[in-house]
């Protein structure tokens, strides 16, 4: 661990320099990526930093026990030494979580789409609160969601909404949360009080760059239509909305969310782009499962994953056996200690593996 350790503060002393040179900040693309590897690697320095003064202090205190004649004194370096001892324990478990290979999406921004389920209205409604609680979730982190596409459920809610979200790590954060989410509730439209099942369908797709998917613009057909979302008085007068079909897959993404059609296409084209990707990860995912069965599963979104129970204000993560009695502040964005324990199990059983690998 150790070698690893100064490997990456010899790293983080390269980039520190790299990262001031004048060609680096010239070039906006290669600073933004060096300016985040020196982030990410100054959080291990600094805790590395930080362990070496920890072992010094108990180099120190055990030479004071070998060599010292005076007993009071070596009394006291004992009492140091049993409370050094534990710290050290505790800061090795934190830099072996930190050296566990991040996965290379984590710091990607997402498309998060959500779509109603089994239950007709009543799941759409559901819908339209998961989307809600997401927003509320970005709000609270502060980043940055914007609509690509929905289409609102008769009742209210959406049968199906579609976003972009940016920020810090939001892949990273968000990744658990694909699945199916069920609620069991008595729904506004049900007359004599008794309790439904519904369930909502989410995805949350790293969102890809040109240089994770090559797109073949001859394989991309493209129609235009009038917008039938908000938008003022362009609404259903200019054919602004774009719906953009992958030939060799049949996938077919829209967006009408902006006026502007170049933005729509542009945007409609990160989504697909994003289900491309998504397609390959998804492969590259189940190669693994196959090997083992993870706690928190592969993010299928086929998978029931979370169950909200509005009758006794409770929600279960049914991946990590998680029960919370706080349906209100859930439903209101409170979700990061769910986000928190999966990251944890997670990588427990990263760790594991590579104990036993």
């Amino acid at each position: 661990m150790l070698d690893q350790l100064e490997a990456i503060r010899e790293r983080f002393d390269e980039v520190a320099q790299q990262i001031v040179q004048p060609e680096v900040v010239s070039d906006q693309k290669r600073f933004m990526k060096l300016s985040k590897e020196y982030k990410d690697l100054e959080k291990i320095v600094n805790q590395y930093t930080a362990y070496k003064q920890l072992l010094d202090e108990i180099d120190g205190a055990r030479q004071i026990i070998a060599t010292e004649k005076d007993e009071e004194f070596r009394e006291l370096a004992k009492a140091e030494l049993d409370d050094l001892l534990p710290r050290r324990e505790t800061m090795e478990e934190t830099l072996k979580e930190m050296l566990i290979p991040k996965d290379p999406n984590d710091s990607k921004n997402v498309i998060l789409e959500i779509r109603g389920g089994t239950g007709g209205d009543e799941a759409a409604i559901f819908a339209g609160d998961l989307f809600r609680m997401y927003q509320r979730f970005c709000e609270k982190m502060g980043w940055r969601m914007s609509l690509v596409d929905y289409t609102e459920g008769t009742s209210g809610g959406y049968k199906e909404i579609v976003t972009e979200i940016e920020g810090e790590d939001v892949y990273g954060k968000l990744k658990f949360e694909s699945g199916v989410h069920r609620v069991q509730r008595v729904p506004a439209t049900e007359t004599q009080g008794r309790i439904h099942t519904s369930a909502a369908s989410v995805a949350v797709l790293p969102e890809a760059e040109e240089v994770d998917v090559e797109l073949n613009m001859n394989d991309i057909r493209k129609d235009t239509f009038c917008s039938s979302g908000a938008g003022g008085q362009s609404v259903n007068t200019t054919y602004s909305a774009v719906r953009l079909t992958h030939i060799p897959t049949g996938l077919v993404v829209q967006c009408q969310d902006e006026r502007s059609q170049l933005k729509n296409f542009d945007k409609a084209l990160t989504v697909l782009r994003s289900r491309l990707y998504e397609i390959e990860l998804q492969k590259h995912n189940e190669a693994i499962a196959s090997q083992r069965k993870t706690m928190v599963g592969s993010g299928d979104r086929s998978d029931k994953i979370r169950t909200y129970n509005y009758p006794q204000s409770r929600v279960t993560d049914h991946r990590i056996g998680m029960t919370v009695y706080n349906l209100p502040a859930v439903m209101d964005g409170d979700i990061g200690e769910f986000i928190e324990q999966l990251r944890i199990a997670e990588n427990a059983e990263r760790l594991k593996e590579g104990a036993t690998a």
